[in-house]
């Protein structure tokens, strides 16, 4: 039953009234359990940020004096520094489900949710260089560095960001202030990304032919959403156990923009992308195929396939670049020599070899799924 007030009419048929395939499983849980991190995350970085100095000389003492000094500071910071490992966590089980079930064939929810993803991957990096630490500090001096490739004005940008000749305060400032001004267009983002998933509904194991073969969202599939509630009691157990364990110990150094670490290491959901940068020796095809690691997701917006996905063929071919990616992420955190370079090169060639097979077969052979 429809109301006046226009805002509820619009909530209803988000969480209610949303006419939903009767197959969706647990694994459709991750996108609401991203929502919920995205919230949480807000939250304690609001709280952080009314602590938090954007100073070179002070941001690594004033992670310590929140950590030590600042009531429930520590609580507020090992929760929002590891809730982004939960974060990408649940986002790659997104995509991964998504892949298994072709969701790309939802063309506007696919691009939104890949333009959602890219900014997080900004907004994690941003939020790493933060702690000021010896290993923040020189990933952010490597990564900003690439961006010099970029023809003509690519050493504008970099000292653009930089805001001088070097990774200084003003370049700490401003990635302070992207950082907490990001997550509130992600919001906007999100919402439409919803908006845009449930004008036609989630894709499903098995074929709905209309609404009237669905049940509503709500309060059918709120009950199956609780089942999130045991993940956080065990990210929660997780943090209160092992607050440090993700963490490389060069974060708990203070920067020193004198002496770079032996071997710089991003965060583990990064290390699939390093790897693949530190595959090619030339910096600009290097810097080229790390964009194109996400970015090739983009084409498959040009399939218009649109028969069965119980198929083996798709889950063969999403099962091996899932265990690619691990591999790649694997050798991302190893050193920089023989046999992990070569390996490195071999597992990119086959992370890319993956991704077009996966495109082509659907594009191009409908009949290997009828």
């Amino acid at each position: 039953m429809k109301s006046y007030n226009n805002m509820l009419n619009f909530v209803n048929s988000l969480i209610v009234t949303l006419p939903s395939s009767k197959s969706l499983t647990i694994g459709w849980n991750f996108g609401s359990m991203l929502g919920m991190i995205l919230i949480f995350q807000i939250f304690t970085g609001t709280f952080l940020a009314f602590y938090y100095v954007a100073d070179g000389f002070a941001a690594f003492s004033a992670i310590q004096y929140i950590m030590y000094n600042v009531n429930y500071g520590w609580f507020f910071r090992i929760f929002h520094s590891n809730g982004a490992s939960l974060f990408f966590i649940f986002l790659y089980l997104h995509i991964f489900k998504a892949l298994f079930m072709v969701s790309y064939r939802l063309k506007k929810v696919w691009v939104s949710g890949l333009t959602i993803y890219l900014l997080i991957m900004m907004e994690a990096f941003m939020g790493y260089v933060l702690v000021w630490a010896q290993m923040s500090f020189w990933a952010a001096v490597v990564i900003t560095s690439l961006l010099s490739v970029i023809p003509i004005w690519g050493p504008m940008i970099v000292m653009w960001i930089w805001g001088g000749f070097g990774v200084t305060s003003a370049t700490l400032k401003f990635f302070f202030i992207l950082h907490f001004l990001l997550p509130w267009g992600m919001l906007v983002l999100v919402v439409l990304h919803l908006m845009l998933l449930h004008s036609t509904g989630s894709t499903s194991i098995l074929y709905c032919h209309g609404d009237y073969d669905k049940v509503c969202f709500g309060p059918e599939y709120w009950n199956k959403d609780m089942y999130n509630l045991i993940f956080w009691f065990l990210f929660v157990i997780f943090v209160l156990y092992k607050p440090f364990s993700l963490g490389d110990p060069e974060m708990y150094i203070e920067a020193n923009p004198m002496m770079s670490p032996v071997h710089i290491v991003p965060e583990w959901y990064f290390l699939f992308a390093y790897a693949i940068l530190r595959a090619i020796p030339n910096k600009v095809l290097g810097v080229v195929a790390l964009l194109m690691s996400i970015l090739c997701f983009y084409l498959f917006v040009l399939i218009n396939n649109y028969v069965s996905v119980l198929n083996k063929l798709n889950k063969y071919l999403v099962y091996s670049f899932i265990i690619s990616s691990v591999v790649l992420s694997w050798l991302g955190q190893c050193v920089v020599e023989e046999p992990f370079t070569l390996l490195s090169s071999i597992f990119s060639i086959i992370y890319f070899f993956l991704v077009m097979i996966l495109f082509l077969v659907f594009y191009f052979n409908k009949k290997l799924f009828v």
